[in-house]
């Protein structure tokens, strides 16, 4: 008998072999989801603020703290979203999400004062943190057990990408400058995020009938003493489950530090440069562009480096990068003139690395560490990081800042140094798993490790 040979991969599927590309085959409208949330996230952030200064009577100051406030409002709220996680599924919640978020783009056009303001900028940012809890469990699904570190560096470059093409829009909208031209856009943002939230809610590729077998599974509806355990005293139900579990609690801490140094280009990098290191601005520009053309294009190929490694090791290494990125930053005090563009590029680089190695595993153990049934309450645990981390990361990190030029570099350093031992022995299986948690609802080894079995 002849011996059968398997076809040659096609042209494409080779391409995305090399670059650290997925699997694309049959996702084509969870790819879009995530780039029409990235494109619209890029172009309110871009222009929110000068949105209401336009078409309202509002100062900016007043527009600022009215969409602080607002802002503010969502932090305890990624809680809830976990019960609905667990009740609903991810995609439910995804899709759900990108319709909040519309909603409070259609409030946007009305809004002229500033309640109105906080009151639809708290359903803008209760859509997206519904979206961005979601998308992590789906994305797991999407990939069905195989090239997740792939699947998640892609959506990290997609967010990029599409943020910088957003916010290059916004900034044609605003050179615009007509009232109408900077309506026309939010009503653009309305359109594309139901089109969103459309593609999730149809999206079969990661339905528990067709990914049996090949990883998690999306959470079917949960009993009610399973939803409520707290009520039924049984802890396994509820959050006490997840404030037990230590060995996620050490994941949630050692992403307060990532929180943290993610802050550095929109908190303290302009300020730093140009007020402490005489540096002009336009040069902080070119920094933060290279960053996100080094993430969006870097990404994937860092992503299939990163999935031949452990998951610890992988963060081990981009808390180093970044407490190595933080020494240079700070250093640049003491160097003469010429060597201060050298440095900042020599520590842009080291930032960049750092979170291109960062994100992957974060994002993938985030969702695989947690208990199935309960993993929606374990994820709104772990968005309290970046929900309060990204609150309190601008007052810290401005007030250090204030009190010596080189105090902020030494925190995030030391942060970044001090979270290396909270990672190490994330990725093995507890030598006991809780009495809450029977059986079938373990992750298997695969899952767990978020490693191949090999």
């Amino acid at each position: 008998m002849m011996p059968q040979h398997s076809p040659a991969p096609s042209a494409w599927r080779r391409i995305q072999t090399a670059w650290g590309l997925p699997d694309l085959a049959g996702k084509g409208r969870f790819v879009a989801a995530n780039l029409i949330d990235s494109l619209g996230n890029g172009l309110v952030v871009a222009f929110t603020v000068v949105f209401f200064v336009k078409t309202t009577s509002l100062s900016l100051v007043a527009v600022g703290a009215a969409l602080t406030v607002g802002q503010l409002l969502v932090l305890p709220f990624p809680l809830f979203i976990g019960r609905l996680l667990d009740k609903y599924g991810p995609r439910t919640v995804v899709a759900a999400g990108n319709w909040i978020s519309v909603a409070g783009f259609i409030g946007f056009l009305f809004s002229h004062a500033a309640w109105q303001i906080v009151l639809w900028q708290f359903v803008v940012q209760l859509g997206s943190t519904a979206f961005w809890m979601g998308n992590s469990p789906l994305t797991v699904l999407v990939a069905r057990g195989v090239e997740r570190a792939r699947w998640f560096g892609f959506v990290r470059a997609l967010r990029n990408v599409g943020v910088g093409f957003g916010g290059a829009a916004s900034a044609v909208a605003l050179s615009i400058g007509t009232v109408a031209g900077l309506r026309a856009v939010m009503v653009i943002n309305v359109v594309t995020f139901a089109v969103a939230g459309w593609l999730v809610i149809t999206l079969r590729g990661a339905d528990t009938s067709e990914a049996a077998g090949a990883g998690p599974a999306e959470p079917k509806p949960a009993e009610p003493e399973q939803a409520t355990g707290e009520t039924t005293g049984q802890p396994s139900g509820g959050y006490r489950t997840v404030l037990k579990d230590t060995r996620y609690l050490r994941l949630v801490a050692t992403n307060i530090s990532f929180v943290f140094s993610s802050t550095v280009i929109t908190v303290l990098l302009a300020v730093y440069a140009v007020d402490d290191l005489d540096v002009g601005a336009w040069i902080v520009g070119v920094f933060v562009v290279l960053n996100a053309a080094m993430v969006a294009l870097l990404q994937t190929l860092a992503s299939r480096w990163i999935e031949a490694r452990r998951p610890v090791t992988v963060l081990v290494l981009a808390l180093l990068f970044n407490a190595a990125a933080f020494v240079v930053f700070g250093t640049l005090l003491v160097l003469p003139g010429w060597a201060v563009i050298a440095g900042l590029l020599i520590a842009m680089v080291l930032y960049t690395v750092a979170e291109m190695l960062g994100s992957p595993p974060t994002s993938e153990l985030s969702v695989v560490m947690a208990p199935e049934h309960l993993r929606g309450r374990y994820l709104g645990v772990y968005q309290l990081s970046w929900s309060v981390g990204g609150a309190v990361a601008p007052a810290l990190l401005t007030a250090l800042l204030e009190g010596g030029a080189a105090l902020p570099w030494v925190f995030l350093t030391a942060i970044s140094v001090l979270a290396v031992p909270l990672v190490l022995g994330l990725d093995r299986r507890p030598v006991a798993t809780s009495e809450a948690a029977p059986a079938g609802d373990v992750a298997p080894k695969e899952q767990l490790d978020g490693d191949p079995v090999g």
